[in-house]
């Protein structure tokens, strides 16, 4: 089977304060399939958030390849890379970074909006997404009058809206209590799983890493299969 999103011989270089290069990411290989769920664990510094970035054609690489569904990112022009990351790229982050001045069915609707996608259409497939993460009752809140977990949740329905290949996410728990946090964990899970979406996050959470599919560690500017010890360090 092959892989959904895959990085190869990825590097990352960027210029220092006394204007030397510093080399982040040196030959990152990654080839995650659809439904699988990978966890990416290592140091602080190690270039976990990057690499995410660089998957989610949110940054550009300083030399390898990444494809994404065939599409591979250096022969795509810059308007066509934005459609990919509408389309076919799903984003959760630490920090919900939901729009304050809409209510959470507003912000989810934002993505298929952008995208080009009817009011009516938009507004019916967020209503069925917020649904499935435990929102139907609080669509028309606000950010502000929504707990910390229900905005977590919120962003996730935002980020699976579109029906996205990969999902990114980058330490997805890390602001939410143990409760709220394991109830985020069953819903990332069980989403990935029911719409065969690529999952890879970047966690510290030993609890959170024993349960993906595999687990490897960033060390080094490389990736490797990662030990339980360095899976929580």
């Amino acid at each position: 089977m092959s892989a959904i999103v895959e990085a190869r011989g990825l590097r990352k270089t960027y210029r220092g304060g006394d204007a030397a290069d510093v080399d982040v990411l040196t030959d990152v290989n990654l080839a995650v399939h659809r439904g699988e769920v990978v966890a990416v664990v290592g140091p602080s510094g190690a270039g976990k958030s990057t690499l995410l970035h660089l998957l989610g054609a949110l940054d550009i690489p300083s030399g390898g390849e990444i494809v994404l569904d065939g599409h591979s990112y250096p022969s795509m022009t810059p308007l066509e890379l934005d459609v990919l990351r509408n389309q076919k790229i799903g984003f959760v982050f630490q920090f919900h970074h939901l729009l304050r001045e809409f209510t959470a069915l507003e912000n989810v609707m934002m993505p298929l909006l952008i995208g080009g996608t009817d009011a009516r259409r938009a507004r019916s497939r967020a209503e069925e997404v917020l649904a499935r993460v435990d929102l139907a009752g609080r669509m028309a809140h606000r950010p502000a009058q929504l707990s910390g977990g229900e905005q977590q949740r919120c962003a996730v329905a935002r980020a699976l809206v579109t029906d996205p290949k990969v999902l990114l996410a980058d330490e997805p728990s890390g602001n939410l209590d143990e409760a709220n946090a394991d109830r985020l964990h069953d819903l990332l899970f069980d989403l990935a799983r029911d719409l065969e979406t690529a999952l890879v996050l970047v966690t510290h959470n030993r609890s959170l890493a024993d349960r993906c599919d595999r687990t490897v560690l960033l060390a080094n500017g490389r990736l490797e299969p990662a030990t339980i010890t360095e899976a929580t360090s």
